[in-house]
């Protein structure tokens, strides 16, 4: 079992001026016969406040996958990448590289999208973009991946 935590990162949201999509999407796209998805939270487009609940999930709340919904294109606000790679000691460009050509297939703004894929400790943080539609066309890219990596992360072969 795969433990998951959520952070959508919006203003809007935070405010509760908008309702928060993604992230229930999220959960609801993740079967619950391999994820748990342990919190959900909601924080503003803060680099400082997005790194810090980055870290408390991954160091405390030791999650094995953090999913970021929102914050990843290229509006003066959207810092989800630049918080992501601060805390993160590795890199996984290949998992953020591939859900861009997927999202490609349907939209050419996908390659608007920053969102970067990174290592915190032993919790594998992925930038997912903030529509619903292309949580999910990004989630199924993932499909399969995502337990492969959790076990290559703790020393299981390729």
């Amino acid at each position: 079992m795969v433990s998951v935590a959520t952070i959508t990162v919006s203003d809007r949201c935070f405010n509760e001026q908008q309702e928060d999509l993604s992230g229930p999407a999220i959960k609801g796209l993740l079967p619950e016969t391999d994820f748990d998805v342990r919190e959900q939270i909601v924080v503003a487009d803060d680099e400082d406040a997005i790194a810090r609940e980055l870290i408390r999930l991954s160091d405390e709340a030791r999650c094995d996958v953090i999913f970021t919904t929102g914050g990843t294109g290229l509006g003066p606000r959207d810092v989800t990448p630049e918080a992501t790679a601060a805390v993160c000691s590795k890199l996984v460009p290949g998992i953020s590289e591939a859900m861009r050509v997927e999202g490609l297939s349907k939209t050419r703004n996908a390659m608007l999208s920053r969102g970067v894929t990174g290592i915190r400790g032993s919790t594998l943080i992925i930038n997912l973009p903030g529509n619903p539609k292309a949580v999910a066309e990004c989630l199924g890219v993932l499909q399969g991946v995502v337990p492969h990596a959790m076990k290559m992360m703790r020393g299981g072969g390729h």
